[in-house]
C-alpha cells in the first residue's frame, strides 16, 4: 500500500481554496482510502473512488505513478508532476509525493531462507543439480571398502545408472595420472589432506573429457572413516577455452598479415586488439606507445581536437553497425596519408554493442595517381568532401529520379556565423583545420544515402534524401546544435561559432534547375541570417513561375508588422443554427497594414506564402494568438460572453514542439479560460502528419485548449479522421458545401461527417454559408453552428464589445 499527498500545481486565484489531499492506493493500483479534500480535488464522491483503479483520475498512462520512471523518483523522496483529470472532464497538474509505502501484497517480502541438511533434502533437487552442472558424488567407506556413486558419476562417464565395475576398471577410463588418483586417495586415508585434480577421462563412448575430482576425508570421532568428494566435468568451458585460444591466435595472425591498420575497443575506449601497422601509425601521429587495455581518452587527453573526432567516430560505429569515413590519422592535419576506415560494432550473443573494430587503408595514393584530376575536379581540397560543381550534379540526378519514387526530400544550406573573425584571429592554416574537422563531424550525421558538400569558404551545403518534413527540422536542428556544441583548441583558445541555415522541403513541385534550387536555400539562409542567426528557416521550394510572384516590399510590409506588433485583427463570427447557444463564438482573421497611407492592406492570399516561403509562419501564428489575447485582456468583461476564439495554425506551427508550451504560457495569467480558444488544424495537415497532429492534440487538451479540424471533407481521408482524431470540432471544407442546396451527393456527404462527428462527441461547423438556401440545408442536415457572409462578415476586433448595461452608477460595457 502507498500513500500520496496529491497538492494543485497551479491553484486558481480566482476559484476555491483546494487543499492538499492523501490518496492511499494498495499494490494492485486501487484506490483503497481517501480523505475530505479528495472531493474538492477531483469532483468525485470518496465512495465513488474508492475501489477505483487510480487511473481512473489520470489523465494518461504516462502519469501513473507506479510508472518505472516516478517510482523511483517517488522512492528517493523526491516529488513527480502528474496531470489528473476532473469528474467534469477539465485536466489539470498536482505535485504527487509519496507519504508512507507498506507491502500489503508483496508475500515474498515476509520469507526468510534458513540453512537445511542436505539429508532432509529431497532426492530428485540433487539429480537435478547434477545433470543441469555436470558433477557427480562418490563416497569410500574405508572399513567397508565399498564405493559408492550418485546418478550424475555414472552420467559423466556415459554410463547407465547402476552398471557394475571395480574401482580399477573405474580407473581404465582415465587416460593419464591414474597413479596419481591412487597416491591421492592413499595419502587422503591417512593424513586427512583434502585434494583436487584436473583429470582427462574417456567415457564409454569413446569422447574425451575434462573433469576435476576432489576429495576430502570425512571424519567419525577424530578418525577418519570416510572419504567423499566430488567429479566435475568442464569439458565445455575447455572447449570454448580452445576456441577462445583459437580465435585469438588466429586474430593475430590475420591482422599481423595484413598491411592495414586494424584496431578493436570496448564501449569504455579500452583498447582490446591492435596490430602493428596501427601501433606504429599512432607512435607516428601522437608521440605515444599505446598498449591492450590502454583507454583512448587518456592516450589523447593532450589532443583535445583528435580526442573529440575519434570519440565521435567510435561512438558512430557503436549506433550504428558499419559504415565508412575518409581522413587523415595525425595530429596536424597534413604531411600524413589519408586512410579509408571501415568501421564495424562488435556485438554479443543477445545483440547488445560490446565493442567496435576499425580497418584503416592507406589511399594516398588512390587519391593522388588514379583518376587525380577528376577528384579534385569534384572535391573540395580542403575537408574532402563534395564541391559545388559535383554537388549540383548529383541534385540533377535526384531531381531526375523523383517521378520514381514520389518521396520528400531536403536541401540543407548552412552558413557558418563569424567567420571571418576566425581568419583574422587564428589564420587560413588553423581555419583550414577548423573547416577539416567540423566536416568529419558533420560527416558523421550524415545519413548513408545523403550527400555533403562545402559550397563555399564558410558554407556547407546536406542534401537529405527520402526524409519527412519533420524528421528533415529535426537533422537541420540537431546539426545546428552540433556545430554550435563543436570546439577547437587553438593555441590554448577555443575557436567556436554557430550556423544559420536554411532548410528547403522538395516535395511536388521543383523548379527545373538544380542551381535555383541552391539559390532558394540559400535566401532561406539569408534570411535566418538577417533574423538573428544561429537559427533554421524552413519553406517548400517553389517552382520557377511562383519565385517572382511575392515583392520585396511585400515582404517589408510584412515584416515590419511582424516587428512592430502592428497586425491587424479581424473577427467573424460563428453562429447556431442547430440550436439556441448563448455566447459569442469567433474565429480570429489576420490583415497585413501598408507601410504608407496609400499602401494596400495584404490579405491572406497574399502575405501567407510569403510568411511559408521565408518561414515565418510560426511566428506570425504566435503573434496573431499573443495580439489577440492582449486585446482581450484590456477587454475582461468580455470573459462570460466569450465561448469560443479560433486561431488557424500553419504547418509550421503543427510540427513545432514547444507551441503547446507557448500557449500554456501564454495562457496562464490570462482571466479567460482555456477552454474558450481553438486552434484549427488543417485537414491536409493532419493527413500528412496523423502521428504530430495527435500528439499536438494531445498537449493542447492538456492545458484546457480545444482543437478544430478545418477542412473536413477535402479528402477519403475525412471519415476516419473525424471518427478517430482527438479534436473537439469539425469544421467542413468549401469544396462540399459548394453547390450543397441542390447537390444530393454533397448532401450526403455532409451528413455522413455530421452524423460520424455526433457520435464521436464532436461538434460541427458549415462554413461559407452565403445564400438562405444553403443556410435552411445546414439547418436541415442538423450542422451544429455555421459561419459565412449570409451569417456574419468579418470586422475589426475591436468591434467585439461586451453588452452595455445601464445602471445608476452609469454605464458599463457597450
Amino acid at each position: 500500500m502507498k500513500e500520496f499527498l496529491i497538492q494543485r500545481y497551479r491553484p486558481d486565484p480566482t476559484g476555491p481554496v483546494i487543499r492538499p489531499t492523501l490518496l492511499r492506493v494498495d499494490d494492485d493500483g486501487r484506490i483503497i482510502q481517501a480523505d475530505r479534500h479528495a472531493e474538492t480535488m477531483f469532483g468525485y464522491d470518496i465512495s465513488d473512488l474508492t475501489g477505483q483503479k487510480v487511473q481512473h483520475i489520470l489523465a494518461s498512462r504516462q502519469d501513473d505513478p507506479f510508472a518505472p520512471a516516478h517510482r523511483h523518483r517517488l522512492d528517493n523522496g523526491q516529488t513527480v508532476l502528474v496531470t489528473f483529470r476532473h469528474k467534469d472532464g477539465f485536466f489539470f497538474t498536482a505535485l504527487l509525493g509519496l507519504r508512507m509505502e507498506i507491502r500489503d501484497s508483496d508475500q515474498a517480502a515476509t520469507a526468510s531462507i534458513t540453512l537445511r541438511d542436505s539429508d532432509a533434502m529431497d532426492s530428485r533437487i540433487q539429480r537435478l543439480a547434477e545433470q543441469s552442472a555436470g558433477f557427480g558424488l562418490w563416497e569410500l567407506d574405508m572399513p567397508s571398502n565399498e564405493i559408492s556413486w550418485s546418478e550424475g558419476m555414472y552420467r559423466l562417464l556415459e554410463l547407465k545408472a547402476g552398471s557394475e565395475l571395480t574401482p580399477e576398471q573405474a580407473l581404465f577410463y582415465c587416460q593419464t595420472g591414474q597413479n596419481r588418483v591412487r597416491a591421492m586417495f592413499r595419502r587422503c586415508m591417512r593424513t586427512g589432506q583434502p585434494f583436487s585434480m584436473d583429470l582427462t577421462i574417456l567415457t564409454s563412448r569413446q569422447r574425451p573429457q575434462r573433469v576435476t575430482l576432489a576429495g576430502r576425508a570425512l571424519k567419525n570421532g577424530g578418525r577418519v572413516q570416510k572419504l567423499g568428494g566430488v567429479m566435475v566435468n568442464h569439458s565445455e568451458a575447455m572447449v570454448h577455452d580452445l576456441e577462445k585460444q583459437q580465435a585469438q591466435q588466429i586474430l593475430q595472425a590475420t591482422t599481423a598479415a595484413s598491411s592495414d591498420l586494424v584496431v578493436a575497443i570496448d564501449t569504455e575506449f579500452r583498447l582490446l586488439h591492435f596490430n602493428t601497422p596501427w601501433c606504429q601509425q599512432f607512435q607516428h601521429a601522437f608521440d605515444l606507445t599505446p598498449k591492450t587495455g590502454d583507454n583512448l581518452r587518456s592516450l589523447l587527453k593532450d589532443f583535445p581536437n583528435e580526442r573529440r573526432l575519434i570519440e565521435r567516430l567510435w561512438q558512430r560505429a557503436f549506433d550504428r553497425e558499419h559504415f565508412v569515413a575518409e581522413m587523415p590519422l595525425n595530429r596536424q592535419g597534413e604531411g600524413l596519408p589519408i586512410y579509408e576506415f571501415h568501421f564495424q560494432s562488435i556485438r554479443g550473443d543477445r545483440g547488445e554493442v560490446t565493442g567496435a573494430v576499425h580497418v584503416a587503408r592507406d589511399i594516398s595514393n588512390r587519391i593522388q595517381h588514379t583518376s587525380n584530376s577528376d577528384y579534385r575536379m569534384r572535391h573540395d581540397p580542403v575537408t574532402g568532401l563534395m564541391n559545388r560543381r559535383s554537388f549540383i550534379e548529383h541534385l540533377e540526378r535526384a531531381m531526375g529520379h523523383r517521378h520514381k519514387r514520389q518521396s520528400t526530400d531536403g536541401l540543407l544550406f548552412l552558413d557558418l556565423d563569424n567567420f571571418e573573425q576566425f581568419n583574422e584571429d587564428a589564420g587560413s592554416g588553423t581555419c583550414d583545420r577548423y573547416l577539416r574537422e567540423l566536416a568529419a563531424m558533420l560527416g558523421l550525421r550524415e545519413r548513408q544515402r545523403d550527400a555533403l558538400a562545402r559550397l563555399a569558404g564558410d558554407t556547407f551545403a546536406l542534401f537529405i534524401e527520402n526524409c519527412p518534413e519533420p524528421r528533415a527540422r529535426k537533422i537541420a536542428e540537431e546539426i545546428r546544435e552540433q556545430i554550435a556544441q563543436f570546439q577547437f583548441e587553438w593555441q590554448g583558445h577555443t575557436l567556436q561559432t554557430t550556423t544559420s541555415g536554411g532548410l528547403l522541403i522538395l516535395d511536388s513541385e521543383l523548379p527545373e534547375r538544380a542551381d535555383t534550387l541552391l539559390t532558394q536555400a540559400a535566401d532561406l539562409c539569408h534570411t535566418a541570417k538577417t533574423s538573428g542567426r544561429n537559427r533554421i528557416h524552413t519553406a517548400h521550394a517553389l517552382p520557377d513561375a511562383a519565385g517572382d510572384t511575392g515583392t520585396d516590399k511585400q515582404m517589408e510590409q510584412l515584416r515590419q508588422a511582424l516587428d512592430q506588433h502592428r497586425l491587424i485583427l479581424e473577427f467573424q463570427a460563428l453562429k447556431p443554427v442547430a440550436s439556441v447557444t448563448w455566447g459569442d463564438h469567433i474565429e480570429i482573421l489576420c490583415r497585413i497594414p501598408g507601410q504608407e497611407p496609400d499602401d494596400t492592406t495584404l490579405l491572406p492570399g497574399q502575405f501567407l506564402p510569403l510568411a511559408e516561403r521565408f518561414d515565418l509562419a510560426k511566428r506570425l501564428d504566435r503573434q496573431v494568438i499573443r495580439q489577440t489575447l492582449d486585446w482581450l485582456g484590456q477587454h475582461r468583461l468580455l470573459e462570460p460572453r466569450l465561448k469560443y476564439c479560433g486561431f488557424n495554425l500553419s504547418l509550421a506551427s503543427v510540427l513545432d514542439d514547444t507551441f503547446a508550451d507557448f500557449m500554456e504560457q501564454l495562457l496562464a495569467p490570462s482571466p479567460f479560460r482555456a477552454e474558450c480558444f481553438c486552434l484549427e488544424i488543417r485537414e491536409a495537415h493532419a493527413t500528412q502528419y496523423p502521428d504530430e497532429v495527435a500528439v499536438l492534440c494531445d498537449a493542447l487538451h492538456r492545458i484546457g485548449c480545444r482543437v478544430a479540424l478545418e477542412g473536413a471533407g477535402a479528402s477519403v481521408e475525412s471519415y476516419s479522421l473525424a471518427a478517430h482524431l482527438p479534436v473537439d470540432i469539425i469544421k467542413l471544407d468549401r469544396r462540399v458545401m459548394d453547390h450543397l442546396e441542390d447537390d444530393p451527393v454533397q448532401q450526403v456527404m455532409v451528413d455522413a461527417l455530421h452524423r460520424i462527428a455526433e457520435a464521436a462527441g464532436k461538434e460541427t461547423v458549415a462554413t461559407f454559408i452565403e445564400s438562405d438556401e444553403t443556410l435552411r440545408k445546414v439547418r436541415t442536415l442538423g450542422i451544429h453552428f455555421g459561419q459565412g457572409y449570409r451569417l456574419s462578415k468579418p470586422s475589426p476586433l475591436e468591434q467585439l464589445k461586451p453588452a452595455a448595461v445601464e445602471l445608476s452608477t452609469g454605464r458599463i460595457g457597450g
